[in-house]
């Protein structure tokens, strides 16, 4: 199984940053026994590997040769690839740069790298052989892209629409390597103007494709800004204190307390 994690955005949120953003440090590792820093990505792709994925490709912008650096050959038991986006051209461009490395009958797993969530282990929740999405619910879904259900089945995802009429956003999805395939048709078809994924599912939805969506998500956190990042320490400080929550990291701790949870998450 494949999990592919799109980095070639820019993080203009979080600048000046002397590195790239899915190396921001949160929270920490144990490494041989020694804490150090863990960098935001290294939460999506673990929750991929205990997803199922034994193989990941980082689609990576030119001038990203330190996520290169960070990764190397394989992460935790996982082969690691990586492709080159040649300019920022939205999340449906680079997903596609990924697709000549995965075969028809092949799960692929898809999820944003600066962002963290629980539970650590909801994407093996995902079926294998359609196109589904993991969902979380928020307080503010007009900043993502809300998921509107009929029942498991999804109906639209309103993409960052101030008028979102559901609480659940996707924090991450998977399908077939066939569907993505077929995505990827569809996307060349409407001459690659769909930049998100919500409007390029939309029109697959209209021409009868089907897609499901899980409400397994409990607490969801994008750290592509500064109140971000800071929620994502708080987040991951109440998950090290709850009892069973595993995939939680030690928080690195922030002047004056823990910091209040940012309005984007909730329990």
């Amino acid at each position: 199984m494949w999990g592919i994690v799109p980095a070639a955005g820019r993080g203009s949120r979080i600048q000046p940053l002397a590195f790239s953003k899915e190396l921001l440090p949160v929270g920490s590792r144990l490494d041989q026994g020694i804490e150090r820093p863990c960098a935001v990505s290294e939460y999506l792709v673990e929750r991929m590997i205990r997803g199922g994925a034994d193989k990941l490709c980082f689609v990576i912008s030119p001038g990203k040769s330190d996520i290169l650096d960070y990764y190397g050959a394989a992460y935790g038991g996982a082969s690691i690839a990586y492709v080159v986006q040649p300019g920022a051209a939205g999340l449906c461009d680079a997903i596609f740069r990924a697709l000549p490395l995965v075969a028809d009958d092949e799960p692929v797993i898809v999820g944003l790298p600066d962002t963290v969530w629980f539970p650590a282990d909801a994407l093996a929740l995902l079926p294998d052989d359609a196109l589904s999405f993991l969902l979380f619910p928020v307080e503010r879904p007009e900043f993502f892209d809300a998921v509107v259900l009929d029942g498991d089945t999804v109906r639209e995802i309103q993409v960052k629409r101030a008028d979102a009429t559901s609480p659940w956003i996707w924090g991450a999805f998977k399908m077939p390597g066939r569907t993505l395939r077929d995505l990827h048709g569809l996307w060349q078809r409407r001459d690659g103007r769909d930049e998100y994924i919500g409007t390029l599912v939309n029109a697959y939805l209209a021409e009868g494709g089907r897609a499901l969506g899980l409400r397994a998500g409990r607490s969801y956190v994008d750290v592509g800004t500064l109140h971000g990042y800071r929620a994502a320490i708080g987040l991951l400080s109440e998950a090290a204190a709850r009892p069973g929550d595993s995939g939680a990291r030690v928080g690195l701790g922030w002047p004056g307390g823990r910091p209040a949870l940012h309005a984007m998450v909730t329990e």
